[in-house]
C-alpha cells in the first residue's frame, strides 16, 4: 500500500515534542500534513521539533497543556482547529510510564497516570470528534501498548491505563462511525524507559521471537498504514516483534 497523501490535512499529535510522538509528527509532516504538536513541560524540545517539521515544507504549531486536565485537553484541540481552520487527524501519543508496584500504589499515582494516559485521550478525542463530525470526516489514532511486555506487572497502572485506551478505541469507533475512524497501535519495545539498564534491555530482546527491539519508525509506518486504509476502524494494530506470543 502506498503512503497516504496528507497534503490537505491537519494533524494534532499529543506528546509530539520528543521520543515516539516526535517521530509520528515528522512522519505525518513527511506525508504532507500540517501538524500541531502538543507538549506539557518539554518546551525546548517542542521548539526544536517545530523547526524540523517546518523544514519539511508544512505549517506547524506547538501548543502547551496538561492533558490530565480536561479543560487543557479541550483547549489544545480547539487551538489546533483555530490555527489551521480544521482538524483531520488526532494522534493520542502523550503518556507516562512509571513503576507502580501492587501494594505501593497511591491515589496520587492513580490520578497522575490515569489522568495523562487515559483521561487525556478521552477528552482530546471527545473534543476532536465534534470538529470531525461537523466535517463529516476524520481519523483518531490511539497509541496503546503491547500486552506482552516482560515485567509489565511492575508498571501496573501504565498497562491498566493502556488496556483502557484499547477499550476506548473500540467504543469510539462504534460511536463515531461512519464519518470518523478510530484505531489504535500497540507498540512493543521501540523506546523503553530511560531508567532501564542495558542488561535488562538485552534480556528482553533475547526473549522476543524476532530477537531485537523495534524502532519508532516501525510505529510511524503503522500509523501511515492505518490512515491509508479507509476500511479499518476499531482495530488495535500490534507492532511488537512477536513479543505478545
Amino acid at each position: 500500500m502506498l503512503p497516504p497523501d496528507l497534503s490537505s490535512q491537519v494533524a494534532l499529535v499529543t506528546g509530539g515534542a520528543h521520543r515516539l510522538g516526535k517521530v509520528l509528527a515528522l512522519a505525518l509532516a513527511g506525508a504532507g500534513a500540517n501538524v500541531a504538536i502538543h507538549y506539557h513541560s518539554s518546551g525546548q524540545a517542542a521548539s526544536e521539533t517545530l523547526q524540523e517539521i517546518r523544514n519539511l515544507g508544512v505549517d506547524a504549531v506547538a501548543i502547551q497543556g496538561d492533558l490530565s486536565r480536561s479543560e487543557d485537553a479541550e483547549r489544545v484541540v480547539a487551538a489546533t482547529a483555530e490555527h489551521f481552520g480544521r482538524l483531520d487527524i488526532l494522534v493520542n501519543s502523550a503518556a507516562i510510564m512509571e513503576q507502580t508496584l501492587l501494594g505501593k500504589i497511591t491515589p496520587e499515582a492513580w490520578r497522575r497516570i490515569m489522568g495523562i494516559n487515559l483521561k487525556g485521550p478521552l477528552f482530546c478525542a471527545q473534543a476532536a470528534a465534534k470538529i470531525m463530525l461537523a466535517q463529516s470526516s476524520g481519523n483518531i489514532v490511539q497509541i496503546a501498548d503491547s500486552s506482552g511486555f516482560p515485567g509489565q506487572e511492575r508498571y501496573l497502572l501504565h498497562f491498566l491505563s493502556k488496556e483502557g485506551v484499547k477499550a476506548l478505541t473500540r467504543l469510539l469507533a462504534q460511536a463515531l462511525a461512519p464519518d470518523v475512524r478510530v484505531n489504535a497501535i500497540a507498540p512493543g519495545p521501540v523506546l523503553v524507559p530511560t531508567t532501564m539498564s542495558a542488561k535488562r534491555r538485552e534480556e528482553i530482546a533475547k526473549s522476543m521471537p524476532l530477537g531485537h527491539f523495534g524502532r519508532p519508525e516501525n510505529v510511524a509506518d503503522a500509523l501511515l498504514f492505518v490512515l491509508a486504509d479507509d476500511y479499518m476502524t476499531g482495530e488495535v494494530i500490534v507492532v511488537d516483534g512477536g513479543m505478545r506470543l
